[in-house]
């Protein structure tokens, strides 16, 4: 491969997996304001499969109507800066960095430039670039959930899902905060739930955890695969539901805004913003050792296409590692 070349998965349309090619372009040129990340590893997840489908089409209104802005895929990146711009102060060559962009970062390729003032850090010591990928989508939607609610120690949280990349990230927040959780996941998983420090497990393949007869403060529903009417038994009196997800025709939306003005039980739909506040605690969790990302399997960059479709299947475990460079 030339010195000024670079592979890069490619789609020019929205499409599925198959859509997506490894296509050799040439490495881009940081602006003045920006610097050249030379990516070692990102993740292939919930977010890149919306931005690869185009779907849920709401989606498009920050990616592109008709087609797609960025013809690279991938969100979240950890790499080193092999560049910077004339006007970068705040990074230097060598530097070991990650960051994400939930709109597309053209990360799913051996080279990247962004904005030095967008979403963007220095990787904490301890992790490898694999780890620092792994513990930035997934734990930036969690930490969405938290921050829309104040949780106090002792109170009893349920979180469906929780061992996803946004569930395993929210079991160990929702601990840091010093509340009893129940994690909801599947059999293989039991050991993990209890490793990431739940109180109480529900295997959902032998039980409904809707039939369960504890109540809780806060339901976190991390996979968007139930609802506040099949949950709402399970709440406390001025209980309070968030999915990930938007629901059957756009529920969550709408029963957000008319539980807001309601007493009682709630729901808060947990619109992601500030994903600098997001990776600065992250980044405090992990030099405390409270938080530790999941990987669950590595790809190399020429089996992309495999990597979209596990995780599109739903199936997996924390995080999908893909490896770069």
């Amino acid at each position: 491969m030339e010195s000024n070349k670079m592979k890069a998965a490619y789609r020019k349309e929205y499409g599925p997996p198959e859509s997506l090619k490894i296509k050799e372009i040439e490495i881009p040129k940081p602006k003045e304001n920006e610097i050249l990340i030379k990516v070692h590893a990102a993740t292939v997840n919930r977010t890149d499969c919306a931005v690869l489908s185009g779907r849920p089409y709401i989606m498009r209104l920050f990616t592109g109507l008709l087609k797609p802005k960025l013809p690279i895929t991938g969100t979240d990146f950890a790499g080193e800066v092999e560049a910077v711009g004339s006007k970068v102060s705040s990074f230097k060559v060598g530097n070991r960095v990650f960051g994400f962009n939930d709109n597309g970062s053209a990360s799913h390729a051996q080279y990247m430039t962004i904005s030095a003032d967008k979403a963007i850090s220095l990787i904490p010591e301890k992790l490898s670039y694999e780890e620092a990928a792994a513990s930035l989508e997934g734990a930036h939607y969690a930490y969405n959930f938290i921050k829309k609610v104040q949780v106090k120690e002792g109170e009893k949280i349920l979180i469906n899902g929780a061992t996803g990349a946004i569930g395993s990230a929210l079991l160990q927040f929702s601990k840091y905060h010093g509340a009893y959780v129940t994690a909801v996941g599947n059999s293989k998983n039991i050991e993990l739930m209890k490793s990431l420090g739940a109180d109480k497990v529900i295997d959902y393949q032998t039980e409904d955890f809707t039939e369960d007869n504890q109540k809780y403060k806060y339901i976190f529903d991390a996979v968007g695969k139930s609802s506040f009417a099949k949950c709402r038994n399970l709440l406390e009196a001025d209980g309070v539901y968030i999915s990930s997800e938007l629901g059957r025709l756009g529920e969550n939306l709408f029963l957000a805004l008319v539980t807001k003005i309601s007493s009682g039980k709630k729901v808060i739909f947990p619109t992601p913003t500030d994903i600098k506040a997001s990776i600065d605690f992250i980044k405090k969790l992990i030099e405390e050792d409270k938080f530790k990302a999941v990987i669950d399997r590595e790809y190399p960059l020429d089996e992309i296409s495999e990597a979209f479709n596990y995780t599109a299947g739903g199936q997996k475990t924390g995080n999908v590692i893909l490896k770069v460079n």
